[in-house]
């Protein structure tokens, strides 16, 4: 039997998971066919039964705008997905003659792994820009690099509410505030977590950059196309360390690998070499 995976998401074009997980498939010897789906929230229902009705699905990566929705077309959600509600991966689990598609969230590990390697201090000082299902899995990483605390700011407050059930679940208090008001606490914070589409923060950037008073902290962008985005440029300048979006979705990446084959400890240092190798990233020591 043929084996497939896909990302899904609107728009989708740009996206680099094909690379990433194709160069991981290649380098385990494994047939696994992975391609990228146009899909809009409306549609993804219809999607799901389609693909209840075919074999040989092994998983797939979900972005924007169907985090949250994917959640209801699972049959199960585990660990911190389950918590926020929020599903970026399902894999196809094999069980007594059937098969169940399973909801998991690897944002957070991705974010995690991301800042941590960029040398971010301990129980960070942190910023969120963006309020909903990435920034609830950047509350959630922020709790795993032991943060008690956050400032969220939104551009509407009134959407940032899986932000807020994300923070309840994981126990790190959370302060909603509107965009206009981020410059200052975002330039001096340990760590910001951008989770903006491309481009939304331009006008942040601005602020930012008349404060003159410098970035030293860690900013994960997690927008990655353009690159570099108008706040890592100034983020860079300002003395901070940028880490790219792509950074994470290469974390994100090994653990849906993990996930859609089941070879956990196969995939090793060798594989991540590929998977950066086809995205451009320096190789990485884990």
């Amino acid at each position: 039997m043929s084996h497939r995976a896909a990302v899904l998401g609107h728009p989708i074009s740009h996206s680099k998971s094909p690379a990433l997980h194709l160069a991981a498939y290649g380098r385990l010897g494994l047939d696994i066919a992975y391609t990228a789906v146009d899909l809009t929230e409306q549609a993804l229902p219809a999607f799901m039964e389609q693909v209840r009705q075919q074999d040989g699905w092994r998983g797939l990566s979900v972005t924007m705008p169907l985090k949250t929705g994917m959640v209801a077309e699972v049959d199960e959600v585990r660990g911190v997905a389950r918590t926020l509600g929020v599903v970026n991966t399902v894999a196809f689990e094999e069980s007594g003659g059937s098969v169940r598609r399973v909801g998991y969230n690897t944002d957070v590990a991705g974010i995690v792994n991301a800042v941590r390697y960029a040398g971010a201090l301990p129980s960070p000082s942190a910023v969120v820009l963006g309020g909903g299902g990435t920034a609830a899995a950047a509350v959630a990483a922020l709790k795993d690099l032991g943060t008690g605390h956050a400032q969220v700011f939104v551009r509407d407050p009134s959407r940032a509410t899986e932000a807020l059930a994300a923070a309840a679940g994981v126990g790190v208090s959370i302060d909603v505030r509107p965009m206009t008001e981020a410059a200052a606490p975002t330039a001096r914070a340990d760590v910001v977590i951008s989770t903006l589409p491309p481009r939304a923060a331009d006008n942040l950037v601005v602020s930012i950059a008349a404060l003159g008073s410098g970035t030293p902290g860690v900013l994960l962008d997690v927008a990655y196309d353009p690159w570099p985005s108008r706040i890592a440029a100034v983020w860079q300048a300002g003395g901070g360390t940028v880490v790219p979006g792509l950074e994470m979705l290469l974390y994100q990446a090994v653990e849906q690998v993990r996930l859609f084959t089941g070879r956990g400890d196969d995939v090793n240092a060798a594989v991540i070499d590929v998977m950066c190798d086809s995205v451009g990233l320096p190789r990485r020591a884990f």
